[in-house]
């Protein structure tokens, strides 16, 4: 199995601040669940990210666009396969990430990242 390298902004861990949805003891319960969850998708969207599916306890992320195709053919056609250089690069360094984020009967966010496509 390949380690991938972890991008700069997601080694630090996800969580919101300590008493920022209360100071009550114990685990959250589906409310304040809710709120973490909304918080962390904020925190992700201001950092590039869209959302891509949400439901009451999960949030999938998508960061990148995938490469379009079609578009880059006719860029190759038109300019006698010149354009096939620029296709290419944009297929060896595009990349579309995409994580999957809950929150946990504690009230952590559990982060997890797809397999790099």
């Amino acid at each position: 199995m390949k380690l991938r390298k972890v991008p700069t902004g997601w080694a630090e861990p996800l969580q919101p601040p300590p008493g920022y949805f209360g100071s009550e003891a114990g685990p959250p319960d589906e409310t304040r669940r809710r709120l973490i969850l909304d918080w962390a998708v904020n925190q992700r969207i201001a950092s590039g990210w869209r959302v891509e599916s949400r439901s009451e306890t999960q949030a999938v992320m998508v960061r990148g666009q995938p490469v379009n195709h079609v578009l880059h053919a006719v860029l190759s056609l038109a300019t006698c396969l010149l354009w096939v250089v620029v296709w290419l690069i944009l297929i060896a360094t595009n990349r579309v990430d995409r994580v999957a984020l809950t929150v946990d009967a504690r009230g952590d966010v559990v982060t997890v990242h797809a397999p790099a496509s």
